[in-house]
């Protein structure tokens, strides 16, 4: 099948005016606690209990967190022109495209019905990017984003993550009626709560996040990164004028256990679609902390600028074939790319290890090594 790209809406071609002193990063900006290590240890065997159980129980190793995936999408990354220098940093340096996989998904690391209504994630893998790779990353060409749709974690530190992901590593896997029960409980908690103008991360996380579209989701990465010589946070917002139609639209999910997955397929069955990539900088360590992944950045005093748009065409958005190739075959981390962009802060630090973990377990019990593309023709079909 051949891939026609949709036109970009009318917007501007390059970044807004540019008018922040971003603040360059220094090595004592981290603070790491004397006893990370056992955290990360015990965050690292958390996640590896949640995958011995997922494992067992399907015969198939999936991963630890976002497991389900909904949407498996080849892309194309264009670069803007004319950006700043401050915004013209490591992946983004220079106008260019790249190749892209996006992969949306949902928190648990079991496969649930979506009637469990839980925060969405999309990770991306920017393919063909040349300079100086973080450790580990060595000899690949690969840049990934992690996302989840909400601005800020539902936890400050590794150490809070801890006690949230111990109680999912109990529950992984179990009760799964008794939790769309609980889900459909949260769901009108929350509502009552936005009717009135607030909300609850944590009765999102829990199962309480509306039904609704996936595709019309604005994305950050929650947890900052080196950018250059500064640091930022990514988003990426749909743009194109059929995804926004669907941001906040709901979904009926009701005998729909795959339902958000067969609403991205028939999305993209005959349409394509366009996101935004913007980046927030860091301008002051105080009100935009690096070691408190709960605290949202204020976009007023650092708003997110545009640098590149990625656009999807029409395409089978989900087959048995791509999951093989995706969800078996790929793995996503913060950790594969450039030294320009290293991740900061404690709650990216513990996501190493974590994440090579899951890889190293599903490449194994399924007998299919998890590798980073050197370049991307297609996706099967």
């Amino acid at each position: 099948m051949s891939e026609r790209y949709p036109q970009a809406p009318a917007v501007a071609a390059t970044a807004p005016s540019f008018n922040i002193e971003p603040l360059r990063f220094e090595a004592d900006f981290e603070q790491i606690p004397e006893d990370e290590g056992e955290t990360i240890a015990a965050l690292t065997d958390a996640m590896r209990q949640i995958t011995e159980k997922t494992s067992h129980d399907y015969g198939h190793a999936v991963r630890s967190v976002h497991a389900k995936s909904h949407g498996l999408l080849r892309g194309e990354l264009r670069v803007l022109d004319n950006l700043p220098p401050a915004l013209a940093q490591g992946v983004f340096a220079q106008a260019g495209t790249f190749p892209v996989v996006l992969r949306f998904s949902t928190n648990p690391g079991d496969i649930l019905s979506d009637r469990v209504s839980t925060p969405r994630g999309l990770a991306i893998k920017v393919i063909g990017v040349d300079g100086p790779r973080l450790p580990g990353a060595e000899g690949q060409t690969t840049q990934d984003f992690v996302m989840q749709n909400a601005p800020a974690f539902t936890a400050s530190t590794p150490k809070d993550f801890l006690k949230t992901l111990k109680l999912l590593a109990k529950t992984t896997d179990k009760a799964g009626q008794a939790k769309e029960i609980l889900s459909a409980v949260l769901r009108g908690t929350e509502a009552a709560l936005e009717a009135v103008g607030a909300q609850s991360a944590t009765l999102k996380s829990m199962g309480g996040h509306p039904e609704t579209q996936v595709l019309g989701e604005t994305f950050y990465t929650i947890v900052p990164f080196l950018y250059g010589p500064y640091i930022a946070k990514l988003s990426v917002a749909p743009v194109s004028p059929s995804l926004t139609a669907l941001t906040d639209q709901k979904v009926d999910l009701k005998d729909r256990p795959d339902g958000l997955r067969e609403e991205i397929n028939a999305f993209f069955a005959n349409q394509g679609g366009e996101w935004e990539v913007r980046v927030q900088l860091c301008t002051d360590l105080q009100k935009m902390p690096i070691e408190d992944a709960a605290v949202r950045w204020d976009e007023d005093q650092s708003p997110f600028f545009p640098v590149a748009r990625i656009t999807v065409a029409p395409q089978p958005a989900w087959t048995d074939a791509r999951s093989a190739a995706v969800d078996d075959g790929l793995a996503f981390s913060p950790w594969h790319g450039l030294a320009a962009h290293r991740p900061l802060g404690g709650i990216m630090r513990s996501r190493k290890p974590a994440y090579e973990m899951s890889a190293t377990y599903r490449g194994q019990f399924n007998g299919c090594p998890i590798h980073e593309p050197k370049a991307l023709d297609k996706l099967p079909e």
